[in-house]
């Protein structure tokens, strides 16, 4: 019995010895664990990273393509009035619904990418063709940087030739276009081979089935509220 009694004894002793130890182990673990102190490098890295904050205003419009060392930068507080341009070419776009579908690729022309800065932080994207046959075209592409929206073609602002070659991309020069609106080929000479009269012709069909499908749930709502009318009417007779 006295010999079970420190046998116990010893095995106590050593399981607290063995918890000092790990604790005491433990310890510096934690301090060495202790996150790095923050510097300046690393929250400009995340400043930089972070999208910009919704409502924010743009301040610069960036284009990319052909164009002369491969990026133009039209700041607002430089040029306000070329940016307030450039930026009315594309800021519709954001919450527009596609308007036609996608032409073929040798009728598009060269394109040029689109960027709305908001504090040098990318908060729109699209991609514009001035020279498309029709008339100018513009793509949202799907991801944008700051967030998904809807992937769509866009008859283009008549004016958007113009706008890009007065901010520096080479393009012809077009004095006789029409001052804004939205739409492509109208005020120009527009060859009639150069009309795809399939996507026009799909885009009608298209905008029809929508009209009906919305006309069909609109009735069938109605028939609905007509027959639980009609039933509580007869409940109660």
């Amino acid at each position: 019995m006295a010999r079970g009694l420190i046998t116990r004894r010893w095995t106590a002793t050593g399981v607290l010895a063995a918890a000092l130890a790990f604790g005491a182990g433990l310890a510096p673990g934690v301090a060495h664990a202790a996150p790095a102190p923050v510097t300046a490098s690393v929250l400009q890295e995340d400043s930089s990273s972070a999208a910009p904050k919704a409502g924010a205003k743009p301040t610069a419009v960036q284009i990319a393509g052909k164009v002369p060392g491969g990026k133009i930068v039209v700041q607002q507080a430089d040029r306000r009035d070329l940016f307030q341009r450039l930026l009315s070419e594309v800021n519709w776009l954001a919450s527009a619904t596609p308007t036609t579908t996608k032409p073929k690729a040798d009728k598009l022309g060269p394109k040029y990418t689109i960027v709305v800065l908001v504090k040098d932080k990318a908060a729109q994207q699209y991609d514009l063709y001035p020279m498309a046959a029709g008339g100018p075209r513009a793509y949202r592409p799907a991801k944008q940087p700051t967030g998904k929206k809807a992937a769509g073609w866009f008859y283009g602002r008549l004016t958007m030739s113009e706008s890009l070659r007065i901010a520096g991309v080479p393009l012809k020069e077009k004095p006789d276009v029409v001052s804004g609106g939205i739409g492509g080929g109208v005020g120009e000479e527009v060859d009639s081979e150069e009309l795809d009269p399939l996507a026009v012709g799909s885009d009608v069909l298209s905008q029809m089935r929508q009209l009906f499908l919305l006309n069909g749930a609109v009735l069938l709502v109605v028939l609905i509220g007509l027959g639980g009318v009609a039933y509580l009417i007869r409940r109660r007779v």
